[in-house]
């Protein structure tokens, strides 16, 4: 039995207002080499890539003299992009992933389902609005960018929490830990699309 192909991607997206470039390996071990301008959002993404087993390299270098919107969103995007290209069909894959993760006070919950249709339900209340330099609208910003590009369902509830550094790391390792999940294969699925559609 030949051994299956490597769940790699690298993508690069140019706009006027951001240029990322984005690889990774689904099937790592949680190395990462994050530059995207934002202190904070690297601490993030690095939660991806470590409590997700994903090796990642993401650059950015965008208009942060503005504010740090379209950095964000656009990490999000071509993530997202990558990730799809990376899984594929999605053959042999669980498709449904969930975590919870607590972090002292902070309690969050993340749902995936590699569904084929996009979508984000968001309900996470920040008791601030700046973590460092990181704004924290601009969470859901990334979550939306990635949802609509890697084509899932995505749902995010942070259930408790006072610290807002907490209940962001929270839904971040949620989402590695939720991500992972969905994204391992299943042996008894082998070859097969995780869907009665036959297609997703």
């Amino acid at each position: 039995m030949s051994n299956p192909p490597p769940r790699r991607a690298e993508i690069r997206r140019d706009t006027k207002e951001t240029r990322i470039n984005v690889r990774l390996d689904l099937d790592g071990r949680g190395d990462a080499t994050l530059a995207t301008g934002i202190g904070f959002f690297d601490h993030m993404l690095d939660q991806i890539a470590r409590h997700g087993m994903i090796d990642l390299d993401i650059e950015a270098d965008g208009d942060l003299h503005i504010d740090g919107h379209h950095t964000v969103e656009d990490v999000g995007i071509t993530l997202g992009m990558a990730v799809a290209q990376a899984v594929g069909d999605k053959r042999g894959i669980a498709r449904y992933g969930h975590a919870y993760v607590p972090l002292d006070e902070a309690l969050s919950r993340v749902v995936v389902d590699f569904s084929g249709r996009p979508g984000l339900h968001m309900d996470v209340p920040f008791k601030a609005g700046m973590i460092g330099d990181f704004d924290t609208q601009l969470t859901h910003e990334f979550f939306q960018g990635f949802a609509n590009h890697a084509q899932v369902t995505l749902h995010i509830d942070n259930l408790k929490g006072q610290n807002a550094h907490h209940q962001c790391e929270t839904v971040f390792k949620a989402f590695a830990r939720a991500l992972r999940m969905a994204l391992t294969p299943d042996a008894r699925a082998a070859g097969q699309i995780p869907s009665t559609k036959g297609s997703l």
